[in-house]
């Protein structure tokens, strides 16, 4: 559980571990990171890493030798701002820990299953439905997700090409959830991460490739394809 100090991360931490499963979480924040695991039955271990850290790998090695084995790699650490003044740093950050950490991440795993064929691996990510459109009201977000989801489609495509069969790839798309990503904002249907995780475990263990929760939104996504870009850039979403 990469990201698993906060937000969805930590609801599917709590989730995983009351289903049964053994659960090793990471993030940035190790004062958290070891409460969780003092005080919830099924999380056993816990590694403080910065996904935007080069080590980021090492430690992550660090983690699966504590837990013996990894069967699912969930990746939830992610920013996000509504920068309409397109301050720099903001931007950047976001690319930064988006795009880079989780390209780092999700590689290293990636070759770790391959590396390891007698194991059934899942590589489970939040994206978001943010992938869907460019949002002018967060640029970088909106963009770093998009990038999140073809990044995974792309490894979806690579296990066909090398003929790998023990690695599966889940593309997880939800939309506004109440956590501190998206705390002071006024965006509608707003879901409970609590709710949300649930949802996102099931779906992890049917292995479906692509989650969109829920129904409203997925309906949501659908018109939004439909927008020709030309009417999409002159509305004034924020």
């Amino acid at each position: 559980m990469m990201g698993a100090t906060s937000g969805i991360g930590y609801e599917v931490a709590r989730v995983l571990a009351m289903r049964g499963w053994s659960v090793g979480v990471a993030g940035r924040r190790g004062n958290v990171l070891e409460k969780m695991v003092a005080e919830t039955e099924g999380i056993v271990a816990y590694e403080e890493i910065d996904v935007t850290q080069p080590q980021a790998t090492v430690a992550l090695h660090r983690l699966i030798d504590k837990m013996g084995r990894v069967d699912l790699y969930f990746h939830s650490s992610g920013i996000g701002y509504q920068n309409k003044d397109l301050d720099p740093d903001k931007e950047l950050r976001t690319i930064e820990t988006n795009c880079l950490g989780m390209a780092r991440m999700v590689g290293e795993v990636f070759r770790h299953f391959a590396s390891h064929p007698e194991t059934e691996g899942q590589i489970a990510v939040i994206s978001s439905i943010a992938r869907t459109k460019g949002l002018g009201a967060a640029p970088a977000y909106s963009a770093s997700k998009r990038f999140t989801s073809h990044y995974l489609e792309s490894l979806c495509q690579l296990t066909s090409i090398r003929g790998i069969r023990n690695i599966h790839i889940t593309d997880i798309r939800p939309g506004f959830v109440r956590t501190p990503l998206i705390e002071g904002s006024n965006f509608p249907m707003q879901l409970e991460a609590s709710q949300v995780a649930v949802s996102i475990v099931e779906g992890i263990e049917h292995r479906k490739p692509v989650i969109t929760i829920n129904w409203l939104y997925r309906l949501l996504v659908f018109f939004w394809q439909l927008i020709p870009r030309c009417i999409w850039v002159r509305l004034r979403i924020s």
